[in-house]
């Protein structure tokens, strides 16, 4: 491809709404334009990029046994009425109506459309098991598109699906899955870990993330720091064991704490530390209000929450809610004198607590000297909280270090969880009626190029792996006034191209000091330069990421970067 004549603009300044350097680097290096909030174009050279990532996905995604196939983006919401996510999913779910009338989903996933394919067309276990994937537009409506393509409102997703007649197979795929995964992200380069994860909104129960590492990740990481353990914080379970005080319990005092409304005002007013207090916080799990009670110095795990009531929706209680419950405000919430409308539950750390801080349940108020099945009742401890660093690892060995993730694949065991809402069913070798298991496994395509560049980048540009890269080879013609250097350069152009090297070919009549930039930023891996030893048939090799640059013969060039292109 001849630059000149190809859609490349680049600019010298960062856009001033691009936060994270994959953001600033794709829109500089022309990679990527921004049509809107969290919408974007791909121009030619982001397009070659995104076509070779889906590649290595679509040859893993084979390999594994699924089959392509191609499903609507635009989608009738009685399916997602038949499960409930119509209504559960949240405001990110995009809803149209058409001239009709009729409500629509523009597809945020694919679960429902799939499972309603397979219903119709699968009747006999003997047409089990089926492993099936497509790559395409997915639309969410992000309450705060950032990030340029790591958080939009229109994104590229591998979405795949397997159905099942027993749980076996199920766990087979899944494991076949997760070494797809783990083979597509090193195939690509990529400094990554497989954690524990939250199934959200998917349903279903065991699931793992695949987690790029990278300080701008919005998910934080726990992992042993001498195995292999590594999970969401949000699932990381906490296995640190708390012994009760000796103290002798006193009698409790109501104190008054005015303009205290955390818990770290509290400690600081009353002069204690953080663990010597007790924080309240009022949720609402399906509608039901429930206190939830951890340490001062613990943070509330709302997954955690919701999977101890097996709740479908968990969200924090609005203030008219708790005055209304509790006659307080949000800062002054404690455990004592609760009405019995509202389920008390806390972290299994506030058992072995004595003669700490609570609210009073009254604004301006907390009480002093509280302490556990004394001045109030629990109706459950469970694991309530996040996991902290330092805290014993899950697996038993080692302690718990945090990192920072961005989240570009995920995979789930379903269960029965669409094909029992949606009566997906088939007849088994006895002539029985049985639901379908379901696997669900995603990639976010567009999402894990951006987290390429996020790793592969340097003050200058980015610094593509050359299996993704757009070209092979970033060949500059210095002077194109220059006869010699024309002439060598189109012949080494014309020889890429015969041994099916991809070359992108800067044949601009551009200052050299311009080229040099340009091809830094664009992040081509090999750059062949045709500059003042022309005359003698010599061009300079450099490579793009180490800077390490060697003088080839004309002869020598295309056998050069074969056996570059050869190694691992």
């Amino acid at each position: 491809m001849r630059q000149g004549d190809m859609l490349l603009p680049t600019l010298r300044e960062t856009p001033a709404d691009a936060e994270i350097k994959s953001h600033q680097l794709l829109v500089r290096a022309g990679y990527i334009r921004k049509n809107a909030s969290g919408i974007y174009s791909f121009l030619p050279i982001g397009n070659k990029v995104l076509r070779k990532v889906e590649a290595i996905v679509r040859e893993e995604m084979e390999n594994a046994g699924a089959m392509e196939m191609n499903m609507p983006a635009l989608q009738p919401s009685e399916l997602w009425k038949e499960t409930g996510r119509w209504y559960t999913f949240g405001p990110e779910l995009m809803r149209i109506h058409d001239r009709h009338e009729r409500e629509f989903a523009l597809g945020a996933t694919h679960e429902e459309v799939i499972t309603s394919i397979i219903r119709d067309e699968v009747k006999s276990y003997k047409q089990l098991p089926l492993s099936l994937y497509q790559i395409q537009t997915k639309f969410r409506d992000e309450k705060r598109p950032r990030f340029g393509l790591l958080r939009g409102r229109e994104f590229l997703m591998k979405d795949a699906y397997t159905f099942h007649d027993s749980y076996e197979s199920l766990d087979e795929h899944y494991e076949k899955m997760y070494t797809a995964y783990s083979n597509i992200f090193t195939r690509l380069g990529l400094n990554f870990r497989a954690v524990i994860a939250d199934s959200g909104a998917m349903g279903g129960k065991d699931t793992h993330e695949f987690m790029v590492l990278s300080d701008i990740g919005e998910d934080t990481i726990a992992y042993s720091d001498t195995s292999s353990y590594a999970a969401n914080i949000e699932m990381a379970p906490v296995t640190a064991t708390y012994e009760r005080s000796n103290e002798t319990p006193l009698d409790k005092e109501k104190v008054a704490t005015p303009n205290c409304k955390t818990m770290e005002d509290v400690s600081v007013f009353l002069g204690h530390e953080l663990d010597q207090g007790i924080k309240s916080i009022m949720f609402k799990v399906d509608e039901k209000l429930v206190l939830v009670v951890a340490r001062g110095d613990h943070e509330i795990n709302d997954i955690k929450l919701k999977n101890l009531y097996d709740g479908a929706m968990v969200e924090l209680a609005r203030e008219e809610e708790v005055r209304k419950a509790m006659g307080a405000g949000f800062g002054s919430l404690g455990p004592i004198n609760v009405p019995s409308s509202v389920e008390i539950v806390a972290d299994h750390a506030v058992q072995a607590l004595s003669n700490v801080t609570c609210g009073a349940n009254e604004d301006g108020y907390h009480y002093k000297n509280v302490t556990p099945g004394k001045d109030f009742e629990v109706a459950t401890y469970a694991d309530l909280r996040f996991i902290q660093e330092g805290d014993p690892s899950p697996d038993g060995k080692g302690t718990i270090q945090f990192a920072k993730g961005i989240e570009v694949g995920h995979v789930f065991k379903l269960g029965e969880f669409y094909a029992d809402k949606m009566n997906a069913s088939y007849l088994d070798e006895n002539g029985k009626s049985k639901t379908m298991l379901m696997g669900c496994y995603g990639i976010g395509v567009s999402r894990t190029l951006a987290s390429i560049v996020e790793q592969y980048h340097d003050e200058n540009g980015i610094t593509w792996p050359k299996q993704v890269a757009p070209f092979h080879v970033h060949l500059l013609a210095l002077n194109m006034k220059k006869e010699e250097q024309k002439e060598l350069a189109e012949r080494l152009y014309d020889k890429f191209k015969q041994a099916g090297i991809e070359v992108l070919f800067d044949d601009r009549k551009e200052r050299a000091g311009v080229k040099f930039a340009d091809s830094d930023l664009i992040g081509i891996p090999l750059r062949v330069t045709v500059g003042k030893q022309a005359g003698e048939g010599y061009v300079e090799f450099k490579l793009r990421a180490t800077g390490e640059q060697t003088d080839v013969h004309e002869d020598d060039v295309v056998a050069h970067v074969t056996s570059w292109l050869n190694q691992n």
